[in-house]
């Protein structure tokens, strides 16, 4: 069991903007100024600032101390010389809010107020399209994290959502690389500017829980580049994020935590990285390989020490013998006693120890742990915190199918039916290591309840049993029928569901770390209960909670309404009854593809996925570039609902396009107007599509969005920056970026899969 795990990276390839936010896009009110970088400022020039101080400091230390600086002492905790006036680091779980874990331990002392904000999964976060909304939502993490004592918070997670079946998609933002890399900014630098640490996660190439301590990915230079590691090297460059976390899988036969390639070459010097490197709880597995390959920090818990003994490689190299029992079980890491001795035997290890005591003390520097500083008080829970989970799940539910307006529902409804165990089911104490201890979660029924109020009759039924190989069952369907039948509208809510709640592992895990999903269908027989729902009462709308893609294709058909919640958050009954009932438009769009049938996913069509056949601990990744919907539109598969989908309850005009080149870029305009009679928002994407390339291209790529909010009747102009790095692909051949001078078409539209506008530049 992993309290953590890794993260994904993504190109910033260029500076978009958002307008507005708003709770309500009815009332919507500017939202606080986004602190964004500059997009071709590189952000980790800040971390060396103190470095005299560092290197001051540093010549204090003995060789003991500063090994005692690079590996764990508990569950949580890092390092620590009293001497010096030295604290230990303090990570903290809490990519969606800080984790119940208190100090040292794995479980909070009994009693303890340690309830705080939980946010709404980072799928939803995405969803929203709305950088800006990335800040707010790093800002109550880090102000949540300072008021806890938490150094480091250990998020965001951004890996490619490559796989449908992957566990940990919940986690994670998107399919789409520039989406990720325009996220993951906002968020890195809203936990940061509270002074805390954000650790960008996994990097790289885990995309699937299972096997993921032991398989070996393999992908072509070009993926790795234009798919794999954009969202990390924004998240770098364009985030300044102080810390990175290594994920368990091998990567090119090498496991990634200290993997030359990725660590040194890339991360380093490629991408400038002066901050800390720390590894996935227990993904060291060789000291002299760390040593030497980037690892900086080893983290993990004495339990993952029981059975294991030090590494055999140092011990070879080194003749130190196995630690003797009395030592505390953190010296037997591999970069306790055996690191100590390898140095001590071999002194040119000590420049590489001094580097990463450095890194880590340029963090505790930043985040003011250091020279008596004061840190501002942070912030647990407040009513702003819960706001803003508000908004989020607002902005980031996706409305799916809406036929013949069926939503939003009427207020002058007397009978309200809601059926499925989703409906109940708490979500924020499930998933590994993003589990949170939420102060409340508001379920979708209680939020229906509280918007309807006592002049409505609102009625349940759960119809399905969350447990272990449950099938349907005849008698909840029935009761859910009959509910039905006897309601004027229905509210399905079902979906998927977090298969692992604190401190305990399910076998029918959906949703969860260490664990991918059996397959893409409801669980539960959901489908024959919603069938039968649907058929008892066609005014139903389906609202689904989970992690990333659902087969809905056996009653999409039949359904007026269909809504993805993904997970909300502890107010997301609430954003949820808003958007039902028209207080809030939903402006939501889609981060990644919904397929048809799992069959047709480039994962599982063209790739290889869990592994190779013969070889479970092999995996190469034959889809390429083509991830997501660069697959579905290159070749021609009509996905179930498209990346970058997601309906409002108003209209909007697309006119004016003009595309304007420059040497090596070009500026996209276009009028954008709501002419519909309500208020809303548009996310405005941008599409380039290379017409002759030499090496083979996707159909198009995202290269530019911004979220436009308008009242009835208004227009606002457009203005999105294609700089090079729009145009370009890399060349293995040549082992770098390239703009092939061409014809490219720019496409404009409300989804991958629905262009309003087509212009052209050559360059």
């Amino acid at each position: 069991m992993s309290p953590s795990s890794p993260c994904f990276a993504a190109l910033l390839g260029t500076a978009l903007g958002c307008l507005v936010t708003g709770a309500s896009l009815a009332q919507s009110k500017p939202a606080p100024a986004a602190k964004s970088p500059a997009p071709t400022q590189n952000k980790q020039a800040a971390l060396t600032a103190n470095d005299a101080k560092v290197n001051a400091l540093l010549k204090k230390m003995t060789l003991e101390e500063k090994v005692k600086m690079i590996h764990a002492n508990s569950a949580f905790a890092a390092g620590g010389i009293e001497r010096l006036g030295i604290p230990e680091v303090m990570t903290s779980d809490g990519p969606h809010g800080v984790r119940p874990e208190q100090g040292r331990n794995w479980r909070p002392p009994v009693g303890a107020n340690d309830a705080g904000t939980y946010m709404p999964s980072s799928n939803v976060l995405a969803s929203s399209w709305n950088p800006e909304l990335g800040y707010e939502f790093g800002s109550v993490l880090g102000r949540e994290a300072r008021a806890r004592g938490k150094d480091i918070i250990l998020g965001p997670g951004i890996n490619i959502m490559r796989a449908p079946l992957n566990g940990r998609n919940f986690e994670y933002q998107s399919e789409d690389p520039f989406l990720v890399s325009k996220m993951v900014v906002g968020y890195i630098r809203g936990v940061q500017d509270q002074g805390v640490a954000a650790c960008v996660k996994h990097y790289a190439a885990n995309n699937q829980e299972t096997h993921r301590d032991d398989i070996d990915v393999d992908m072509s230079e070009r993926a790795l580049r234009e798919i794999y590691l954009p969202g990390f090297k924004a998240a770098v460059q364009q985030g300044g994020v102080y810390s990175l976390m290594g994920s368990y899988n091998k990567f090119r036969g090498t496991y990634a935590t200290h993997n030359d390639y990725l660590m040194n070459t890339v991360l380093k010097d490629e991408w400038g990285f002066k901050g800390v490197v720390m590894s996935d709880w227990g993904s060291v597995h060789n000291t002299m390989e760390a040593l030497r390959n980037g690892t900086d920090l080893e983290m993990g818990t004495d339990l993952m020490l029981m059975n294991k003994s030090v590494d055999q490689t140092a011990t070879a190299s080194t003749g130190a013998g196995t630690p003797a029992p009395a030592k505390p079980l953190y010296d037997q890491f591999y970069f306790g006693d055996a690191a100590l001795e390898a140095a001590k035997k071999d002194p040119t290890l000590v420049p590489l120890i001094d580097d990463k005591v450095r890194r880590i003390l340029r963090v505790m520097y930043a985040t003011n742990m250091l020279e008596g500083a004061k840190r501002q008080p942070g912030a647990y829970n407040t009513a702003a915190h819960q706001a803003t989970a508000r908004k989020v799940a607002e902005e980031g539910i996706v409305l799916l199918k809406n036929e013949a307006n069926f939503l939003p529902l009427k207020k002058t409804v007397k009978t309200v039916a809601v059926i499925g165990a989703n409906a109940t089911r708490e979500n924020a104490m499930g998933g590994g290591s993003g589990q949170v201890k939420a102060k409340y979660e508001i379920s979708a029924l209680q939020g229906l309840k509280n918007e309807l109020g006592s002049q409505v009759t609102v009625t349940y039924a759960p119809g399905y049993t969350i447990a272990r190989d449950q099938k349907a069952d005849p008698a909840l369907i029935a009761e859910a029928v009959a509910a039905a039948k006897a309601a004027e509208v229905v509210v399905y809510v079902g979906g998927s569901f977090h298969g692992y709640d604190y401190g305990k592992w399910s076998d029918n895990a959906y949703d969860a770390e260490g664990t991918d999903k059996p397959d893409l269908h409801l669980p539960f027989g959901q489908d024959e209960l919603v069938q039968a729902v649907l058929k008892a009462n066609p005014n139903t709308v389906v609202v689904l909670l989970g992690g990333g893609p659902i087969d809905v294709s056996p009653w999409a058909a039949q359904a007026k309404g269909i809504l993805e919640a993904w997970y909300p958050g502890m107010e997301g009954g609430t954003a949820l009854a808003n958007i039902l009932f028209g207080d809030v438009n939903p402006s939501g769009k889609l981060p990644v593809t919904f397929p048809v049938k799992l069959e047709d996913s480039p994962a599982h069509k063209l790739g290889e996925y869990p592994s190779t056949p013969g070889n479970p601990l092999k995996q190469t990744y034959k889809d390429d570039i083509f991830v997501g919907y660069r697959y579905y539109d290159t070749y021609k598969v009509a996905p179930q609902f498209a990346f970058g989908h997601g309906l409002s309850y108003t209209t909007f005009k697309y006119d004016q396009l003009s595309v304007t080149p420059g040497t090596k870029s070009a500026t996209v305009k276009l009028r954008v107007t709501n002419s519909g009679k309500t208020a809303g928002a548009e996310v405005v994407q941008v599409y380039v599509h290379d017409e002759q390339s030499s090496v083979k291209r996707p159909e198009k790529e995202l290269k530019g969005f911004q979220k436009v909010f308008l009242k009835p009747g208004e227009s606002k102009t457009v203005t999105v920056a294609l700089d090079s790095e729009a145009f370009q692909f890399y060349s293995e051949a040549q082992k770098k970026w390239v703009l092939e001078p061409g014809k490219f078409d720019v496409l404009v539209g409300s989804s991958s899969r629905d262009i309003r506008l087509t212009g052209s530049l050559t360059l």
